[in-house]
């Protein structure tokens, strides 16, 4: 019940944007009225509204159910998740790649979930650090394994069209949980399989 209600909120928060961003196109000089602009403020409110659909995901949904008891004790590693965001700063996309392991304890996630807990949190207004720290968080609380591990390579257009302008900053982020955080000789196995991930396959 509260997700129709937030969808509907959602829905008729549409035209609010579109207002909004008539009022930027004269603000920066730009005639909304013009044949090119005429259906920017309602394709822009579409976008926004796809770009943020984490706000309106539900992890229970996600989950469905898809965890199965398991002996496995092995790390499980899931890398090159490709996901985009926007920046909450200037509201600029980030793009990147995830990698994120676990330790069985006694349960497994359906392989599909770990790319939509991503998901679920990059399509929010983020900062990676924040995006980073929350994907752990999650599979840590849902599964609860004997370790989680996650780690984040992004580009971030803030720093690529201004600002410093740098088209060749990467930027890493990592949170660890449970025995990943305490143990380094684990910590350091899943930096070397992440290490074999090509950073030139963030394109922008």
């Amino acid at each position: 019940m509260k997700t129709m209600d937030y969808d509907t909120k959602q829905s008729s928060s549409l035209p609010a944007i579109e207002d909004s961003v008539a009022t930027i196109l004269q603000a920066i000089g730009e005639d909304s009225d013009r044949e090119g602009l005429l259906k920017t403020p309602q394709r822009v409110a579409r976008m926004y509204r796809e770009l943020t659909s984490g706000y309106r995901t539900d992890i229970h949904e996600i989950i469905n159910d898809a965890i199965f008891a398991s002996e496995d004790e092995d790390m499980v590693l899931v890398k090159d998740i490709s996901f985009s965001s926007l920046c909450e700063h200037h509201m600029l996309p980030f793009l990147g790649k995830a990698h994120v392991a676990y330790i069985p304890d006694g349960n497994i996630i359906g392989l599909s979930k770990i790319p939509r807990i991503v998901e679920m949190y990059a399509r929010r207004l983020q900062v990676q650090e924040r995006m980073t720290a929350q994907i752990g968080k999650t599979l840590f609380d849902v599964l609860k394994p004997r370790g989680v591990a996650v780690m984040v390579e992004s580009v971030h257009m803030c720093a690529i069209i201004r600002g410093v302008k740098n088209h060749s900053t990467t930027m890493t982020t990592t949170s660890m949980f449970g025995s990943f955080k305490e143990d380094r000789h684990l910590r350091s196995e899943f930096m070397e399989h992440t290490a074999n991930t090509s950073r030139t396959s963030i394109h922008w």
